[in-house]
């Protein structure tokens, strides 16, 4: 079609003031103009985003809980099997018979485990047996050696065994085993060891007490390596039983204060800082156990039994308040 500049420079070629090969320059020119302007324009636009890709939902992951169920069904069938057969003929098995029976049972909790952890990788159930088989091989120590020897030496097996599992498994079983453990060991050591000949009942159980506030240490260091939660709560859950002993020894009312508070403000200052409830929960309980049977064997009326309570009362909504303004650690 005709545009206007091709009618303008006909007109001017036919008055005379174009030549025709000028005209046809001006025109070339004009055309060339438009096409930059309209390539530029283009360029100027963005281009259309393509469109999504269809996400494909993540694929998900191969449930093994069977078999981890049947892993637990298997060693507490083996356990209670070994257990039931032991009891049942404990009394007509000869030495050598109660130590194989042990050991065996300990040789196939703990060789389950490592064969779990080194071809299957479940390392749950791993550390599960790997704790069975650390209780289960103290006590067969125990029964080769007998005697107070024994007791201390089969103490010494399994916490060496169960320090190992520690450092090679991860998993709260074995945490719960180590806490059983030094528990025994404690009381094994305060009865055996530590305490004379002469001494009574109620002097030995300020040591245990001690002992249990060692460890409660002893956990709060593994948990900086290990299953935090069950570790602190472990660790909250000895200083109970060090309050406990404080309570049976002669004149040890303000010790067992001064341990069941102890413990649990660490842990409700450790609830403040991970946010972690099974730490306020063991020490709210601690709080509520400690203080009125204290007060009440320091003021033999059952007053002092209100008056714990009113304590410990107030100090939980004490550190409620307080812990409700912190904000949750990032």
């Amino acid at each position: 079609m005709p545009s206007r500049l091709d009618d303008e420079l006909l007109r001017l070629v036919s008055a005379g003031v174009l030549r025709q090969y000028q005209a046809e320059a001006l025109r070339s020119a004009a055309d060339a103009e438009v096409d930059a302007a309209v390539a530029a324009q283009e360029r100027s636009q963005p281009e259309p985003a393509p469109p999504p890709k269809p996400r494909t939902p993540p694929a998900a992951p191969h449930s093994n809980a069977l078999v981890e169920v049947l892993g637990y069904v298997g060693g507490a069938l083996l356990l209670g099997a070994v257990a039931l057969l032991t009891l049942a003929n404990w009394g007509e098995m000869g030495r050598a018979a109660r130590i194989s029976t042990g050991s065996v049972a300990a040789v196939v909790l703990l060789g389950s485990a490592v064969l779990l952890k080194l071809f299957r990788r479940r390392d749950q159930l791993a550390s599960a047996l790997a704790s069975l088989g650390c209780c289960v091989a103290g006590f067969a120590t125990y029964v080769a050696i007998e005697g107070e020897t024994g007791r201390v030496v089969g103490v010494a097996v399994a916490l060496t065994l169960a320090g190992l599992g520690l450092w090679w498994l991860a998993g709260s079983s074995l945490l719960v085993a180590t806490f059983g453990i030094l528990a025994v060991g404690v009381l094994v050591l305060t009865a055996d060891v530590l305490t004379p000949d002469d001494g009574s009942a109620t002097n030995s159980a300020g040591i245990a007490g001690t002992g249990f506030i060692l460890v409660a240490f002893a956990l709060a260091m593994l948990g900086l390596v290990r299953d935090q939660p069950t570790a602190w709560s472990l660790a909250g859950a000895a200083m109970f039983s060090s309050s406990i002993c404080w309570l049976i020894q002669e004149r040890g009312e303000i010790m067992a204060l001064a341990v069941g508070t102890a413990g649990p403000a660490a842990l409700l200052v450790a609830y403040g800082r991970r946010r972690t409830s099974v730490y306020a929960v063991v020490g709210c309980a601690i709080l509520l156990v400690i203080w009125p049977t204290a007060l009440y064997q320091l003021t033999d009326n059952v007053a002092g039994v209100a008056i714990g309570l009113v304590v410990a009362s107030v100090a939980l909504l004490f550190a409620v308040l307080l812990l409700s303004r912190r904000r949750p650690a990032s």
